[in-house]
């Protein structure tokens, strides 16, 4: 599959088989694909726990709280805790003199000097600005949306949740204090057909780029549509006809209870 069309074709998947284990692998290659996303100043402060619902304790699993649905919690085999290391910015000069030593930072005779008298001064005064919510958190996500595309690649369905009690679960889970939990992340096989019912609304193209000045919507080309539709990555819209039928099925096959929101 190419690369337009699973950007394409990647659903949120809410409804997974419990009964299916997810191979740790599979789980790594996540987390691999993961570990190599940009980030700035090469940090790497994202960081995860992986829950297995079939072999972590009772107690692990009971800390996974989120209060919408929650029934994607107790039945996905496999929840993954995103979350970020703020510590990890006190070791940002060692990453950006890795970078420098790996050819992928300055370049001429004198770099070293430069990085160390100019280039990391500045970073080190605005060091503790860093660890706030913001940049490191937009560096996260896309660590966590590589990990997402590799689950899609190896059959795997994901769906990312947010909670309210990042603080209690990081406890729960024995993490630092200087850890701050981001999302959960269920993942497992799709109970749901592939197309999950066709592709989600999105606002208009328009309405959210801009081109050389804010209100100056982005000149969107017709070619180019048609192009990224005949790639698969633009599908029919969601919902497809038969899509109520389908969570009805879903709803009695895995005993969810009320309207599969909670």
């Amino acid at each position: 599959m190419e690369l337009r069309e699973v950007i394409g074709r990647r659903r949120s998947i809410r409804f997974l088989l419990p009964y299916k284990p997810v191979e740790p692998e599979k789980i790594q290659r996540m987390l691999e694909a993961a570990r190599i996303a940009s980030h700035w100043g090469n940090v790497q402060s994202l960081r995860a726990v992986v829950v297995f619902k079939d072999s972590a304790s009772e107690e692990v699993r009971n800390a996974l709280l989120a209060p919408i649905a929650g029934f994607q919690i107790r039945l996905a085999p496999v929840v993954i805790v995103w979350y970020v290391e703020t510590s990890a910015v006190d070791e940002q000069s060692d990453r950006l003199r890795e970078l420098l030593k790996a050819g992928a930072l300055g370049f001429g005779e004198g770099k070293e000097k430069a990085l160390e008298e100019q280039i990391i001064p500045i970073f080190e005064s605005i060091r503790e600005q860093f660890k706030e919510p913001g940049l490191n958190e937009v560096d996260c996500g896309q660590g966590i949306a590589q990990a997402t595309l590799m689950a899609f690649e190896q059959g795997l369905g994901t769906c990312c949740l947010g909670t309210p009690h990042g603080e209690q679960i990081r406890q729960n889970l024995g993490l630092p204090e200087t850890a701050r939990v981001l999302l959960l992340q269920t993942v497992g096989y799709p109970a749901e057909s592939p197309d999950a019912g066709g592709q989600r609304p999105r606002q208009p193209f328009e309405r959210l780029f801009h081109m050389n000045g804010f209100g100056k919507a982005f000149p969107r080309s017709q070619e180019v549509v048609d192009e990224l539709k005949a790639d698969e990555m633009l599908q029919a819209p969601a919902p497809t006809e038969w899509r109520e039928e389908e969570l009805e099925y879903l709803k009695k096959a895995l005993d969810v209870k009320g309207h599969g929101l909670i």
